[in-house]
């Protein structure tokens, strides 16, 4: 059975930072392209950041230069490192994990307020 689990979300103030965490259990990571989507409320669910099986990234406008993916395969795990947090970045994060087969988390919450 497969299961993404992510971990690290919070209250957070503006400005601040947090590293939210995916670990995965029933599939080596190594082999897939891995992301991190977050959906606000009453908005569609969109891509924030991506990182390729080879390590290539790429980031919505939104956050680049303040949040970075990162992956450690040998945890079977994915990180994004959210920095210089905004209000606008309040959402439920999600982990995926894509290659023949997709696989999502239950997603971990995201509050960014004073």
């Amino acid at each position: 059975q497969v299961q993404l689990v992510e971990s690290g979300g919070g209250l957070v103030q503006p400005g601040g930072s947090l590293r939210l965490s995916c670990a995965a259990s029933g599939i080596s990571i190594s082999i897939y392209n891995m992301g991190w989507y977050r959906q606000a409320p009453g908005k569609q669910r969109e891509l924030v950041a991506a990182i390729t099986s080879g390590g290539n990234t790429n980031y919505a406008d939104s956050v680049k230069g303040r949040f970075t993916i990162s992956r450690d395969n040998a945890k079977n795990t994915v990180y994004l490192q959210m920095s210089s947090l905004k209000p606008e970045d309040t959402a439920v994060y999600y982990c995926k994990a894509r290659w023949v087969h997709e696989y999502w988390g239950q997603g971990t919450q995201v509050t960014v307020s004073s």
